[in-house]
């Protein structure tokens, strides 16, 4: 169950469907995406209506997630009523389709994909003085109504499963001891090092070539959540230590994917006019979304790649930059010193010091022995703990001890 599926289930399923003797039944709300196993029955859902006009803006998110909640209940009791029971459901419920699941199916086990739990203080709430101040209690109350989901999801869940120990660190202690810490896998056959890295041409013609001293920033959407503010502030200081770096910055321009939307425009535009007049922008290049197929020879042709996040969810871009051998500049916050060890498999800098990000990717540049190292060892990383095979037999491994009732319990 996901509502835009088969979403982070897509290895799982194509792992069982190679396995075979499995009846995979998935639902969602979405047109899917991908290409699903053959053998794979996928529903979707409708919603019966929207919010109900004039309700409390606090409990607008939880009505929400209750509509959509009952519209994949209901679909869940038509294939009841059709003689389908699962041996065990998985979901990922953080849009609320899953509250009401166990109530279908009371006996069957439900294994959830527990992605980052809200809190007012500690995580990425109040990590910002600039641009989030001191959370007032009217924010703090808002954002602890939004656990309302979280909490009942936790409460029916047989076991849960994460992919990092710092997003299992956000939610409540009393739940670690049900989260297992399994990565949803990286494939590192896919996202690898070049021997021979192609050049390659961007949407406005835009050529970038191997030997080129080529900086990647990559973001879903450029926005303070992912340090878009540190990296654009830190060019300046780049091109006095590196005139001829060619920064790369992928990812779409216009609206949020995290936090607050700017108040005045659009964030890239606010920075930028910041540094107006004290930058060459002829080297300084905004992509906008790019295909994968190109991301990863994007990858390949980085000599530094920057990594910036407040405390929340760990982007898939940066492991997948480090499967390619990258060497990265990271941001000295706890979910990405889970993955990176300063001068070991990257460098890690203050995530609001610009000049500071600026001298570390100045030194890759200049010490291209250090650089290969750095990247040699982020390698290493992946292929030790993200490989997707081995992630996937893990999660595979998992689904059955709680199928089989082994850990975990019904409520």
């Amino acid at each position: 169950m996901h509502q835009g599926f088969p979403g982070q289930y897509i290895h799982i399923l194509r792992a069982l469907e190679a396995l075979g003797g499995h009846q995979l039944v998935g639902l969602g709300i979405e047109e899917s995406e991908e290409v699903l196993p053959s053998g794979m029955h996928y529903f979707r859902y409708r919603l019966a209506r929207g919010n109900q006009p004039g309700i409390h803006p606090w409990v607008q998110d939880i009505e929400s997630k209750v509509l959509r909640a009952e519209a994949c209940a209901r679909a869940a009791s038509q294939l009841k009523q059709k003689g389908f029971t699962p041996d065990l459901i998985c979901g990922h419920p953080g849009w609320g389709e899953l509250l009401f699941l166990r109530d279908v199916w009371p006996q069957v086990p439900l294994l959830t994909y527990q992605e980052f739990f809200y809190n007012t203080r500690g995580f990425d709430y109040d990590f910002d003085p600039e641009l989030q101040g001191e959370p007032d209690w009217a924010g703090c109350a808002r954002l602890r109504m939004k656990t309302t989901n979280q909490l009942v999801n936790l409460e029916a869940s047989s076991w849960c499963v994460t992919p990092t120990q710092f997003q299992r660190s956000s939610y409540p202690a009393a739940w670690h001891d049900r989260i297992s810490v399994i990565h949803d896998g990286i494939d590192t056959d896919k996202a690898c090092p070049s021997k021979d890295p192609k050049a390659v041409t961007l949407a406005d013609g835009t050529v970038l070539s191997p030997g080129q001293k080529i900086v990647t920033f990559v973001n879903r959407r450029l926005e303070p959540y992912r340090g878009c503010h540190t990296m654009i502030r830190a060019i300046p200081h780049l091109q006095q230590l590196i005139p001829d770096a060619q920064l790369l910055i992928v990812g779409e321009t216009s609206g949020v994917s995290y936090g607050a939307a700017c108040p005045d425009g659009e964030w890239k535009d606010k920075f930028l006019a910041e540094i107006e007049g004290q930058y060459d922008p002829s080297c300084v290049h905004f992509a906008g979304k790019v295909p994968y197929e190109q991301f990863i020879p994007i990858l390949q042709l980085s000599q530094a790649h920057v990594y910036l996040t407040y405390p929340f969810v760990l982007s898939w871009s940066l492991l997948e930059a480090m499967s390619c051998g990258c060497a990265v500049v990271g941001s000295a916050t706890a979910p990405v010193q889970e993955v990176i060890r300063d001068r070991h498999n990257g460098l890690l800098v203050d995530f609001f010091a610009p000049q500071q990000l600026a001298q570390a990717i100045a030194e890759l540049l200049s010490e291209r022995k250090l650089a290969q190292e750095l990247g040699e060892a982020a390698r290493a990383t992946m292929l030790q703990h993200f490989r997707l095979a081995n992630c996937v037999q893990r999660q595979l491994a998992l689904m059955e001890l709680v199928a089989s009732g082994s850990i975990g319990a019904l409520n």
